[in-house]
């Protein structure tokens, strides 16, 4: 994916951000004092020293991230690719922008994103939630909310709002004019930390000691996936089920990306066009195909599956392309990827426990529900 035109680094420039405060691009790291709510073992995720948490500015994320205002034609905002009920995930195979633009990919879950050391599929160095903002909103290849040239007339737009001058100004109390394309940022990227899940019927078992909320299949499953004879655990390893996170009590951050035999269009691996993962940004040849391992927190509900959205369903993932160590035989594909036959019993059982990582609490929580509901006043 790229940003036509000035590129994605002069892109910030171009809208005065790169060398902003507040876009967590070089600033140092410290541990806020928040409520994240998290069941005893799971360490607090990092969060930006300039851009620390607090409830107004939480407040103000959520309905920035609801309201159409942040697109170019009024008619998208953040969660209509990032539905609550979906995880904050899309049920479209691939994304469409707001001028019906189809994507390359799908857009990601957003559960435990704060935890989540590089974002979105495939840029190995992007993991400020502040910053990876510009690319849905600026970006033109693909457009997303295609504000490119517009920013000025969205900022506007939340000046004449009849709710949005006192919330920037409880929010962000000691900037003379709150209402600036950086408070809309950090304020979108402090809602989006907010969203933790936690609670699902396997946490609740392992964090929380409960009991009678794993059937015996999903235990059966959870044996599974945690086996050297499948290796799912190598790249979606727990309590997060992907392979790309930091948090307050690591060394640093963990960035990993994997080719999965997914596509190979010329038998020596090579992937589409506008699909090739970190190697767009790279360059190398061996990071063809290479994608960050989406989380599996929540994967019942975020069908279909794989950053193209090529497979439907949780029984094909397992069948028809991870038992055959891929669909494609892709001599790059990764060598944790590996062969691997269930019966039909274990793959019921292995699908049972993704299932069981399903937070309904999370999906239906009324903190992380679009605000404007039902209101008149904006």
């Amino acid at each position: 994916m790229t940003f036509r035109g000035a590129g994605f680094r002069l892109g910030l420039v171009a809208i005065g951000c790169l060398a902003a405060p507040g876009l967590g691009l070089s600033s140092s790291l410290q541990l806020p004092e928040w409520d994240w709510g998290l069941p005893p073992g799971i360490p607090a995720p990092r969060v930006p020293a300039d851009n620390p948490m607090s409830a107004e500015k939480v407040e103000l994320g959520r309905h920035l991230f609801y309201d159409t205002r942040l697109s170019g034609n009024e008619t998208q905002s953040c969660a209509t690719c990032h539905q609550q009920a979906r995880a904050f995930a899309d049920p479209r195979p691939r994304g469409v922008g707001s001028t019906g633009e189809v994507h390359p990919r799908g857009s990601m879950s957003l559960a435990n994103v704060a935890w989540v050391s590089a974002l979105t599929w495939a840029h190995p160095t992007l993991s400020s939630l502040e910053e990876q903002q510009i690319a849905p909103l600026f970006g033109t290849d693909p457009v997303e909310l295609g504000l490119e040239g517009r920013e000025q007339e969205m900022l506007d737009r939340l000046r004449a709002s009849s709710v949005y001058p006192e919330m920037f100004a409880a929010a962000f109390p000691a900037r003379e004019d709150p209402i600036t394309l950086v408070s809309v940022l950090e304020a979108i990227a402090t809602f989006e930390r907010t969203l933790v899940s936690f609670d699902s019927p396997w946490d609740r078992t392992t964090y929380r000691g409960e009991r009678g909320l794993l059937s015996d299949e999903a235990r059966l499953g959870a044996e599974l996936f945690f086996s050297v004879r499948t290796g799912c655990a190598d790249c979606h390893g727990a309590p997060f089920f992907t392979g790309s996170v930091d948090h307050v009590e690591a060394d640093g951050p963990v960035r990993e990306f994997f080719n999965t035999g997914l596509h190979d269009l010329d038998g020596r691996g090579a992937y589409p066009d506008r699909n090739t993962g970190i190697h767009a940004i790279t360059g190398d040849p061996a990071d063809m195909g290479k994608m960050r391992a989406p989380t599996l927190r929540n994967i019942a509900v975020t069908a279909p599956y794989m950053h193209d959205g090529s497979i439907g369903t949780l029984d094909e993932v397992l069948r028809d392309h991870y038992e055959l160590g891929g669909r494609t035989g892709s001599p790059l594909t990764d060598r944790l990827v590996v062969r691997f036959g269930l019966s039909t019993t274990e793959r019921r059982a292995l699908i049972a426990f993704m299932e069981s990582l399903t937070d309904s609490t999370f999906l239906t929580d009324p903190r992380f529900s679009d605000p404007w509901v039902g209101r008149t006043a904006r």
